[in-house]
């Protein structure tokens, strides 16, 4: 008796060989030959691999199948498929599996909308088979061409504002050191979930130009800042600088290591404005550099996951200048009544 009943053999190979091409394409860019160009970075892999493999799903996928299947649901199992794979068998990261999931669907539909019209017209055989050997090729074959191209740089600005109910010196007090922030001061974060470490602390050497800022995360994740900008009150700005002999290689998935090839987080800034007297309105915006073929996408998850974590520490300063706020409020009140 077969495992599958038979009028579900075809679909497994087309899910079958649609998989073999992207792991073949997974192992093949990862490798030392093509890591220097980019490795799974590169477009080849990005882009191209996800089109052939839709191509290929949908070459295998019987005709009598309905045209939702061929056109859609074949090529998104296949990869949902192959990006499930990649996790079990820890080939990607939870975070990277998420930032390339809606490329590869994307992609793959189009890869088998392409081949579908590519043949169309004509029913042969023969022309089929050039026809999806071509997209399972080309990816493999303009991999080294692209490989000699280099990494734009794109360098981006993210920004978070908040308005704080506590008088400037307050916000200042809270912004140049920051004392230890449990995971309740945070609260829930998606980007806890897919595995960012969290904020601990910021200490700071002395106060003025030099002083030198200890940001540390959980897992060992250290950036040295070292203050060029010293406005008591008004603005504080420093360079970053990741401190890689405290960061384990693990924290990371090489593709998003902050300080390597492709990304690295350059400067922060706090601006305070005072509003009214109790009163102030927080600015924290930090510069970045990315570095992919692939920037405008890239950025789309850099820049939500800075926000996020910009936002979160600008959420703790604010109930903490808020909460001193108050108990200087309160013990005023107090020493004016006896």
């Amino acid at each position: 008796m077969p495992i599958f009943p038979r009028r579900y053999t075809h679909y497994i190979i087309a899910i079958g060989a649609g998989l073999l091409l992207a792991l073949l394409g997974r192992f093949v860019f990862a490798s030392n030959f093509l890591k220097q160009g980019g490795g799974l970075l590169m477009l080849c892999f990005l882009v191209l691999i996800p089109m052939a493999l839709g191509a290929v799903t949908t070459h295998f996928t019987p005709k009598s199948s309905s045209s939702w299947w061929r056109r859609v649901f074949g090529p998104f199992f296949t990869v949902l498929i192959f990006l499930i794979t990649a996790l079990l068998f820890h080939l990607e990261g939870m975070v990277c599996v998420l930032m390339i999931s809606p490329l590869f669907i994307v992609t793959s539909w189009l890869g088998g909308e392409l081949y579908r019209l590519l043949t169309k017209s004509n029913d042969s055989d023969q022309r089929k088979t050039y026809v999806v050997t071509a997209f399972a090729l080309l990816p493999f074959m303009l991999a080294p061409l692209e490989s000699r191209l280099g990494m734009p740089d794109d360098f981006r600005r993210v920004e978070n504002t908040v308005l704080i109910q506590a008088p400037v010196a307050a916000v200042w007090h809270n912004i140049i050191r920051v004392p230890t922030i449990s995971a309740q001061d945070l609260g829930p974060s998606p980007i806890d979930r897919i595995g960012f470490p969290r904020p601990v602390e910021a200490t700071l050497s002395y106060e003025g130009v030099g002083g030198v800022r200890h940001a540390t995360f959980e897992r060992g994740v250290e950036f040295i800042e070292t203050v060029d900008v010293w406005e008591p009150l008004r603005r504080i700005s420093f360079s970053i600088v990741p401190n890689t002999a405290t960061i384990p290689p693990t924290t990371f998935d090489e593709h998003i290591t902050v300080g390597g090839r492709f990304f690295d987080v350059l400067r922060g800034t706090y601006e305070l404005e005072a509003v009214g007297p109790r009163q102030t309105r927080l600015r924290l915006y930090s510069q970045q550099r990315l570095s992919t073929r692939l920037n405008p996408y890239a950025g789309l998850w850099t820049d939500y996951v800075m926000r996020e974590i910009q936002g979160r520490i600008l959420t703790v300063v604010a109930k903490r200048s808020e909460a001193e706020a108050a108990g200087a409020a309160s013990a005023s009140v107090l020493s004016r009544n006896r």
